[in-house]
């Protein structure tokens, strides 16, 4: 069993009323993704008996526009960005904490929200969905070509499964 730590910021407060169980469901989220994985692939951080810690903030699109601008630069909001320390040159030295800090989750709420309507699925399942694929990429799986991608939905298909969520990516 692999531990896991998540720390949740609420930049905006209709979060909390439009998902009253978000905390909870961000925690079971995050467990049952590192746990899914950890059963699937043997990423060397899983091998240690630390705390895989993992930030996730629950924003709007004027924040995430601004974030996306700067660090990817795309002049507009997007529904999920996640900056992952994997990435980062000094990881393995970052690793020999207790915690393991995996990095930095930030989703807009109007985005998932026009995304959700426009798909006409809920609000939770896409906040599931999206916050699988930022979990993923703290782990250091990405969709830059196309076999990633393939594989990363694969993976985003199956742990939606556990929550009876289908999948978000047929048509």
């Amino acid at each position: 069993m692999i531990n896991t730590e998540l720390n949740l910021s609420i930049n905006e407060p209709k979060w909390e009323q439009l998902l009253p169980d978000v905390f909870q469901t961000a925690e079971k989220v995050v467990s049952q993704t590192v746990s899914f994985i950890a059963s699937q692939e043997p990423l060397a951080f899983f091998d240690s008996e630390k705390t895989l810690s993992f930030n996730l903030c629950l924003s709007d699109d004027q924040e995430v526009h601004t974030l996306n601008k700067e660090f990817r630069h795309m002049d507009k909001p997007t529904n999920v960005l996640s900056f992952a320390n994997i990435d980062d040159p000094d990881f393995s030295q970052m690793s020999q904490q207790p915690t393991i800090e995996m990095g930095d989750i930030i989703i807009a709420l109007q985005t998932l929200q026009n995304e959700a309507d426009i798909k006409q699925i809920s609000l939770h399942n896409h906040f599931c969905h999206l916050l699988t694929h930022g979990v993923l990429h703290l782990l250091g799986y990405d969709h830059i070509i196309d076999e990633e991608a393939e594989h990363m939905e694969d993976l985003e298909i199956k742990i939606l499964d556990l929550f009876n969520i289908d999948n978000p990516y047929k048509e």
